[in-house]
């Protein structure tokens, strides 16, 4: 059969990643998810407790098992490259899914219920606590975690495996071949103040009056910064007056009580806070341009059974049913 020579690896036409994969130990996983870290050989070995001379060797024999080069090797260190970093975007992943592994195992072990992290965007909220409230009654011994984020950077965690399952968007069209996505819910958005906002009783004829404020703003890869930028781009203008970007709502809450600020947040939050007396809410006519948010998954992938349960709540919460 012929090959075809790279510098130092010898590639097949038909090279089989997935045996070579079953050649990498947990060790290699260990010591790659270090030098991640590190950038530096000298270092890795220290915290592997070998010499550096095993580092490298170790590296090496990496490298021959993936038939290719992950680092550069520079005077004061070693630098990935786009091979070396989606490997240790793996390494990461699968170390993170032996201590999950691990510590759900102890956990049943003593005869507990396991646990599930759970990520979900802020307009989530309503959905979430309604969720874990009846996920609670029924089985009181699982351990939840919740995180709040913004869609992309729950995406990078769920393919991390930082969390079990998320509650969101997609944010770009490689997720789609990652993740599956179902459909929880539509999410209307509304301009929030202060409570005694100088809009808070005026009906805001023309958005123009609006960008004179200034704006609480999500970052710019998330779905409602996407949003805001596109109203006020409709009508020619962007926020003229301070701006402060932050994926956390708890944050704008604070931020929105103690200035003047206004900020584009969904209706299931703003109503909730207009109710306790924390903010207001802005009489003026936006676009309904929100995409929905959803259940999202890893493809092909089955849910653990605390994942089950909790997905069969969140669907009768939601009000949809299972998908076919």
């Amino acid at each position: 059969m012929n090959t075809v020579e790279t510098p130092g690896f010898t590639r097949s036409p038909e090279p089989s990643i997935a045996r070579a994969f079953g050649r990498l130990r947990f060790r290699h996983l260990q010591f790659l998810d270090i030098l991640g870290q590190t950038r530096n050989l000298r270092l890795a070995s220290e915290w592997m407790h070998i010499t550096q001379p095993a580092a490298t060797k170790m590296l090496m024999e990496i490298e021959i098992i993936l038939n290719a080069r992950l680092f550069d090797r520079l005077s004061r260190g070693v630098a990935p490259n786009e091979l070396g970093l989606f490997t240790l975007r793996y390494a990461s992943g699968a170390l993170e899914g032996h201590r999950k592994f691990a510590r759900e195992f102890d956990t049943l072990r003593h005869g507990g219920a396991g646990h599930l992290t759970i990520g979900a965007i802020s307009g989530a909220a309503h959905l979430l606590m309604s969720t874990v409230s009846e996920v609670q009654r029924l089985r009181p011994l699982l351990v939840l975690k919740m995180l709040e984020q913004s869609s992309d950077q729950l995406a990078l965690w769920l393919s991390e495996r930082k969390i079990d399952l998320m509650i969101g968007r997609f944010t770009s069209s490689e997720q789609q071949a990652q993740f599956r996505y179902e459909r929880l819910s539509a999410e209307p958005l509304q301009v929030v103040g202060r409570v005694d906002h100088p809009l808070r009783n005026k009906r805001v004829q023309d958005l123009t009056e609006l960008a004179r404020w200034p704006w609480i703003l999500y970052p710019s890869p998330t779905a409602l910064r996407r949003v805001t930028d596109d109203i006020f781009s409709s009508i020619g203008l962007t926020p003229t007056s301070g701006v402060v970007e932050t994926p956390s709502f708890w944050f704008s809450l604070e931020l929105l009580q103690t200035t003047q600020m206004l900020s584009l947040q969904p209706a299931s939050l703003a109503e909730e806070y207009a109710r306790k007396g924390l903010l207001t809410r802005i009489q003026v006519e936006l676009p309904d341009r929100m995409p929905d948010y959803g259940l999202i998954t890893h493809l092909g992938e089955p849910l653990s059974p605390s994942a089950q349960a909790f997905v069969a709540v969140l669907r009768e919460k939601a009000g949809v049913g299972m998908e076919v």
